[in-house]
């Protein structure tokens, strides 16, 4: 077995057994929960592959030795909106509040990467997995009670109007898939809290 997909599932397993520690949670919530916090490692799993083949400029890397200033003042350029910023639950911080903006970060993403597959290869299991995370993040908000729709959000679909160029593509792909790596590793902190939480029903 390769080494990658042992770890795989010794931390599926871990987090399950974290999961089933939850007391007064029901078994809807805690399967949400799991499997979204499944999808979350495939995607962290899968973004380095996925960045080396739709990224080629020269001197781009998902984790660079040093800061390239002009590469920091591009991506600025291009305003690529940022995901929201991800708590853990709390009474300032309610369940309702934590799972919608996990919707609109995960849906952010999806915009980004809609434009960007148009014109880049190696994207597309990326966004099939993104769409799988928000239909097990929806099921987490439909297991946990939680009332009103979450509204869909378009923000990142107007990136195509700023991609002048092949470089610029470059550089967003760059900035969106270091950013999507950024963003999930705070989801999977907020899904280990979520395994230990316990909604009131």
């Amino acid at each position: 077995m390769h080494c990658s997909t042992a770890l795989i599932l010794l931390r599926g397993f871990l987090f399950a057994a974290a999961v089933t520690a939850a007391p007064g949670a029901p078994p809807s919530f805690r399967e949400a929960v799991e499997g979204a916090r499944t999808l979350v490692g495939k995607i962290l799993e899968g973004l380095p592959p996925a960045y080396s083949a739709a990224v080629s400029a020269q001197g781009f890397a998902l984790d660079p030795p040093v800061q390239n200033l002009n590469l920091h003042l591009l991506t600025l350029s291009l305003h690529i909106p940022a995901p929201p910023v991800l708590k853990p639950v709390s009474e300032s911080f309610p369940l309702d509040t934590c799972v919608s903006r996990m919707v609109e970060g995960v849906q952010l993403h999806q915009n980004l990467l809609a434009v960007l597959s148009g014109r880049l290869s190696g994207l597309e299991e990326l966004k099939a997995d993104l769409r799988d995370l928000l239909a097990h993040i929806m099921k987490l908000k439909e297991a946990a009670l939680i009332q009103g729709d979450v509204p869909e959000q378009n923000r990142g679909s107007d990136l195509e109007a700023r991609l002048s160029d092949s470089y610029t593509v470059q550089v967003a792909a760059h900035a969106a898939l270091a950013q999507l790596r950024s963003f999930c590793r705070d989801l999977s902190r907020s899904f280990r809290a979520l395994a230990v939480y316990r909604p009131r029903l």
